[in-house]
């Protein structure tokens, strides 16, 4: 459900979804919304084993999210694919430090 109305969270700096497990399917759901947070500056989903893909799904995303100053991966299981589509992009986030 969360998902479906991330879009509409304009004003939304930070949100923690850790230890939630919800996959590359989730992250896709997630990265749906994401977009639209511009305000976003910390952003935690550790331990969701969203994998390569669900990694490369947010990357799509994470770049327009330039006020972005805490991104945590950490237990996701994204590998050397999903770090690599990730790295692409997290340069655009020029406030991001962790």
């Amino acid at each position: 459900r969360l998902a479906g109305v991330l879009g509409e969270c304009k004003a939304l700096t930070h949100l923690d979804l850790s230890c939630n497990y919800i996959g590359a399917e989730g992250a896709t759901r997630l990265a749906g919304g994401l977009g639209e947070c511009k305000a976003l500056t910390y952003l935690d989903l550790t331990l969701n084993d969203i994998g390569a893909e669900g990694a490369g799904r947010l990357a799509g995303v994470l770049g327009s999210c330039t006020a972005l100053t805490h991104l945590n991966l950490w237990g996701n299981a994204i590998g050397a694919e999903g770090m690599g589509r990730l790295a692409e992009v997290l340069g655009e986030c020029k406030a991001l430090a962790h």
